[in-house]
């Protein structure tokens, strides 16, 4: 199972306000494992920046001033992400970015369905706690002291971390993998309950050991526990 962990930095809010996406990170798993494969693009937004976005993620104009714009590099992303489910943290934001931008190209636009939201995993696993990506990773002790500022990549790498904790650490499928191998392909859907051997095992007391425990028992008199077993 492929899956895409992806983050984008905008140059605010709202793209029906005027606002672009000004980078894009994205981290490649295979059955939930990072294979090291990932993509990352600067993108000239075309506006000014404002100086709330610029505090978030320090992208300043002139640092964008010479990197593509989106429709320049809308198909090496599209081939990147294809049909994987996209994980990421507030889906509901980026993914009204990544629309807008494919949107003003007329280009096909990303189901909503695509993408899998790990801050509504966050608070549905612990309600009332904070979920932002920073309250996460200390929750789950990962290290984001490199992230001094939000960048796209960066808090891809750290999401994928955080999403593989979210699900159950980096192997979520293996108690469901060992109990299917635990049941014949044709059972019910009842727990499955190991069946009586077909030979008792043979005890390893040897006949001095068993006869010094029968001594040591009589000795207790007739309320010792172990004559309410024998």
């Amino acid at each position: 199972m492929r899956e895409i962990v992806l983050d984008t930095e905008t140059t605010g809010f709202e793209p029906s306000e005027g606002d672009r996406i000004v980078e894009i990170g994205a981290v490649e798993l295979i059955g939930h494992v990072p294979t090291g494969r990932t993509y990352h693009q600067y993108i000239n937004p075309q506006r000014s920046m404002p100086a709330e976005a610029f505090a978030v993620h320090g992208l300043g104009d002139e640092f964008l001033a010479d990197k593509p714009v989106f429709k320049d590099i809308a198909q090496a992303f599209v081939d990147f992400i294809g049909d994987s489910k996209l994980v990421i943290h507030n889906a509901a934001f980026d993914m009204k970015f990544l629309n807008a931008e494919l949107g003003w190209l007329n280009r096909p636009l990303l189901p909503m369905d695509q993408s899998l939201d790990t801050l509504a995993i966050a608070r549905k696993r612990f309600p009332g706690s904070p979920a932002s990506l920073d309250a996460l990773c200390r929750r789950f002790g990962i290290d984001n002291s490199n992230r001094t500022l939000h960048g796209a990549l960066l808090d891809s790498e750290i999401l994928a971390e955080v999403y593989l904790e979210l699900i159950g650490g980096r192997q979520p499928d293996f108690a469901l993998s060992a109990q299917s191998t635990n049941k014949s392909t044709d059972t019910s859907d009842e727990e499955w309950r190991p069946g009586p051997r077909p030979a008792p095992l043979a005890s390893r007391l040897t006949e001095e050991e068993a006869a010094a425990h029968a001594t040591f028992v009589e000795k207790l008199g007739d309320g010792a526990v172990w004559k309410r077993f024998s």
